[in-house]
């Protein structure tokens, strides 16, 4: 299979799954609205995030954050394209990776461009401990970044 394909198809999957949740919550439920799904465990949530993964410089009182992530998204999209093409066709973790990392990027591009913040909306968390809100881009950002660890432990092995 070829690589652009791959990547492609896993980026354009990821982008149309995160895109249709965050929608979903945007319509479905009011800003910092909770449901509880799982109690003590888990919930949906409607909150925002002007900063990156996991509240990182989220807040009102910054205002260039939103122009600083979309230039760096906007670089980091070039460098997965200059990645991509350097890879091998049979290194499918690493392509594999690069897929999910571009549609996670492109999700929450979107959202900085579109909303001026990124819909975040599961919420887990142990008793008062939570883990920061996230979506479905954050994810595919996650796992793109274990499956280009694999990638590149397998490629240093003897």
């Amino acid at each position: 299979m070829n690589k652009y394909f791959l990547a492609g198809s896993i980026s354009l999957v990821t982008l149309i799954l995160d895109q249709f949740t965050k929608i979903a919550v945007r319509e479905k439920m009011a800003l910092w609205a909770s449901d509880v799904v799982i109690p003590g465990l888990f919930n949906l949530v409607h909150v925002v995030n002007k900063g990156a993964a996991f509240g990182f410089l989220n807040s009102a009182d910054i205002t260039w954050q939103r122009n600083f992530f979309i230039v760096i998204t906007l670089i980091a999209l070039v460098t997965i394209g200059v990645l991509l093409k350097s890879v091998e066709n049979r290194d499918k973790f690493q392509i594999a990776g690069l897929g999910f990392i571009l549609g996670g990027a492109i999700g929450n591009l979107i959202d900085r461009i579109r909303h001026h913040q990124v819909t975040d909306f599961l919420d887990f968390y142990y008793g008062t401990h939570h883990w920061p809100a996230f979506n479905v881009a954050d994810i595919a950002i996650c796992i793109g970044a274990f499956a280009m660890i694999i990638s590149f432990y397998k490629t240093k092995q003897p």
